[in-house]
């Protein structure tokens, strides 16, 4: 049994090249140490490249006699047993390093800490890392390429194949239709490109800066995953899905009991009118940072509004002037409410409270 421990040996590759692996990238690597196989982290383990270094490792050609610590030549290795493959080099022994390498090593890894110090913060505030831990947002730092794209430029097209997720750190990008008319636009926190990964359809619509923007990217291989490793950011990227969906539909004219969405989005003049145009009778709940609100509908017709101490048309008026905050429609009214008559002409009061607002600013 010694005997056949003995016959592994400790060593270090790296993958050189990659050729539609479906796991592992260049760069990577792939260890050996005490009679086990490490790969890098989020990745899995893959039994055809096992069974290739198990091969290399125990070979009795020994792979490092003829290397010089003076040459630049490393044995180099492919495993190419599935739809991809790769190549990877020898690129140390445990155990027998030079002065060079010593050194190449603590630069690498000074660099990595550096970069997980200066991105580890921006990321812990991003509303898609909030269920990550600590050590798991660090172990998914590394694999995430930062960029800054300049202002003017399509980062990603339309009908492309979708091979990053992207993470916007600070900028303004803006999702544009096929006619080049805006969709959307989103800046710090948001993501996109992420439907063409889940699907693995062309993407959907270009993207363009608005102004010079730095993303955080993330390969689809890496994404991949990402998302097995930690299951929690598939529920975040559902609920996002979601609300994308709903946003959709309200733009389009459309509103459902149980819908959300953020007034970020759709105003509260659109909502409003929205709900008149479609003749619903339903209960608009907001909650905004200074407070809650509720307004009331019949037939399209406002029947009653509430917000802090305010009532009725004073409460509308004050909150056609909030621009951000939460929204929740749902179906029929109240049973208090139900035989409210409408405060005012819907319209008659849109106006009269726009042009308030207008007097308020000119003030």
């Amino acid at each position: 049994m010694k005997d056949r421990l003995r016959s592994f040996r400790d060593a270090i590759f790296i993958v050189t090249e990659e050729r539609g692996c479906p796991i592992y990238n260049v760069g990577e690597e792939l260890k050996v140490d005490k009679f086990s196989l490490t790969v890098p982290s989020l990745k899995p383990g893959c039994l055809i490249l096992a069974e290739e270094i198990t091969r290399i490792v125990t070979s009795k050609d020994n792979f490092r006699d003829n290397m010089s610590v003076f040459s630049s030549e490393k044995p180099r290795f492919n495993c190419g047993g599935c739809q991809g493959i790769i190549h990877f080099e020898f690129k140390k022994e445990k155990g027998f390093v030079t002065l060079q390498m010593k050194l190449l090593n603590q630069t690498e890894e000074k660099r990595r800490r550096q970069r997980l110090d200066k991105f580890f913060r921006i990321f812990r505030n991003l509303s898609i890392f909030e269920s990550l831990d600590d050590d798991a947002l660090g172990d998914l730092t590394i694999f995430l390429e930062v960029k800054t794209i300049p202002f003017a430029k399509v980062i990603i097209k339309k009908g492309e194949p979708g091979n990053h997720l992207y993470i916007i750190m600070s900028g303004l990008v803006s999702i544009k239709a096929e006619d080049g008319s805006k969709i959307a636009e989103t800046g710090t926190g948001g993501i996109f490109g992420e439907m063409s990964l889940l699907t693995g359809d062309p993407v959907a619509n270009s993207i363009h800066t608005v102004t010079a923007t730095q993303v955080a990217m993330l390969s689809i291989k890496n994404f991949k995953h990402a998302l097995k490793k930690h299951p929690v950011l598939q529920l975040f990227l559902l609920r996002m899905l979601v609300d994308r969906a709903q946003t959709a539909t309200l733009r389009s004219g459309n509103i459902t009991s149980g819908m959300t969405g953020e007034l970020a989005e759709i105003p509260v003049v659109d909502l409003f009118q929205l709900i008149n145009s479609s003749q619903k009778t339903g209960k608009i709940d907001l909650i905004m940072d200074m407070g809650k609100a509720t307004v009331c509908f019949k037939d399209g017709e406002i029947i009653h509004a509430n917000f802090l101490k305010l009532r009725n048309k004073d409460a509308l008026f004050a909150l056609l002037g909030v621009k951000n905050g939460h929204f929740i429609y749902t179906r029929g009214v109240p049973d208090e409410f139900e035989n409210l008559s409408s405060i005012g002409d819907f319209l008659g009061l849109l106006m009269e409270g726009l042009q308030r607002i207008d007097e308020d600013q000119e003030e």
